[in-house]
């Protein structure tokens, strides 16, 4: 009989359900593909949690929570890698393994496409490798690129271009721990509150479209000085944000401004915060993160360092593509912003198309949904017996070739 080696058309049937996991910093969006039918996400804090009570929440159960106030944080993830699988087994156990999981599965008739951060530290990605089939015993597995923090990544026919990502360590953790310090400068601490600021974050801030007019409008004048156009509310800028009082409001609310409202605290009712520059500050970060003395560059100089990566034939096409996605990209005026910075560098014959997707949180895992039922998936996917028999070196150069675009 002819020797020869296995063909993996003889191996075993792969599973029909795959669970697709974009296992983010902040939330986590997790669902099922079960043939053509794709389930609708869902995003569950990827935290544990514990309260002022010291009644502990883990991941969904956060939902449950109706005080915020001084609410303490353990979180998986840093800076878009897992560095916590303690942490982050307890989650998954709690949202995907436990008999009352809302999205219970067995993981041993189950593949899992997991999205990661691009170019991730090898000792991170075996460490990842080892959880899934040593300690959750799925039965197949592939990681795809995903996006937990600032990434500029260039795609060429299905296939991230590796030596041109580059990254930027600014995200939204980073933005809510500098509004977090603002404001606990300015006006209340709120050092204990990290939930609130990053909702006041989310529903007040805004990417500036002038960043020096904005920041001369918002100036209050020299000491014992107040402008006019301070008091007036910085030329429409000035917004009141009001704080939760954990009885009748669980969550803050944005109103306009006014004057009225004494200084520190607002009436005896409620307790209200007067945002100027903060808005636009501290988002402003993003293109300017020397700002806090980072020694990085900003988005637009982060997307020419990538440009500078690839051969000048691939400019046009990548310029005329840039597809935004994130928790950040909702800030208003993002966009914008984006391609104007973009198209102050590139050449004046260049055309800069900056795209935003309708929900643009979700979108990586949407990516990784469709992914999962390409029609080429297996040339990637490896399964447990594969795992157990190449090792974690070769599962690394498997998930390196990514599938592609044929031609």
């Amino acid at each position: 009989m002819a020797g020869g080696k296995k063909s993996r058309a003889s191996g075993p049937a792969p599973p029909s359900r795959t669970l697709v996991l974009d296992n983010g910093a902040y939330t986590i969006k997790a669902g099922f593909v079960l043939g053509d039918h794709t389930d609708e996400p869902r995003i569950i804090p990827n935290c544990l949690a514990r309260d002022r009570h010291r009644k502990v929440y883990v991941g969904s159960e956060l939902d449950k929570c109706k005080d915020f106030g001084e609410m303490a944080f353990r979180r998986p993830v840093e800076k878009g890698f897992i560095v916590n699988w303690e942490a982050q087994k307890e989650i998954w156990d709690r949202e995907f393994f436990d008999d009352k999981a809302p999205q219970r599965c067995d993981p041993s008739e189950t593949r899992l496409v997991l999205a990661e951060q691009p170019n991730a530290l090898p000792a991170l990605q075996l460490h990842c490798d080892q959880m899934v089939f040593e300690e959750f015993g799925f039965a197949s597995y592939c990681r795809v690129p995903g996006h937990s923090h600032t990434t500029v990544t260039p795609i060429l026919q299905g296939r991230p271009l590796h030596p041109a990502i580059r990254r930027l360590d600014v995200g939204g953790k980073l933005l809510t721990n500098h509004l977090t310090r603002l404001l606990s400068v300015r006006h209340f601490d709120m050092r204990n509150d990290p939930y609130l600021v990053n909702e006041m974050k989310e529903s007040a801030c805004y990417i500036s479209l002038d960043f020096s007019s904005d920041l001369e409008h918002s100036w209050k004048g020299t000491r014992g000085e107040r402008r006019p156009s301070y008091l007036a509310g910085s030329a429409g800028i000035a917004r009141d944000y009001v704080l939760p009082d954990s009885h009748t409001r669980f969550h803050g609310a944005v109103r306009d401004y006014d004057p009225t409202i004494r200084k520190k605290g607002g009436t005896a009712a409620e307790d209200v915060l007067t945002l100027r520059n903060e808005r636009f500050a501290v988002p402003e970060l993003l293109f300017r993160p020397s700002d806090v003395g980072m020694r990085q560059p900003g988005l637009g100089d982060l997307v020419m360092q990538s440009l500078g990566a690839l051969p000048v034939g691939l400019w046009p096409a990548m310029l005329a593509n840039v597809v935004c996605v994130g928790g950040n990209v909702l800030l208003e005026n993002f966009v914008q912003r984006l391609q104007r910075e973009v198209l102050e560098r590139v050449p004046d014959v260049c055309i800069v198309r900056v795209a935003r997707p309708e929900e643009p949180v979700v979108s990586t895992w949407r990516g990784a949904a469709r992914f999962a039922v390409h029609e080429h998936v297996e040339r990637v996917v490896v399964t447990r017996g594969e795992y157990e028999e190449f090792g974690a070196g070769w599962v690394a150069r498997r998930f390196a070739g990514g599938v592609g675009v044929d031609s």
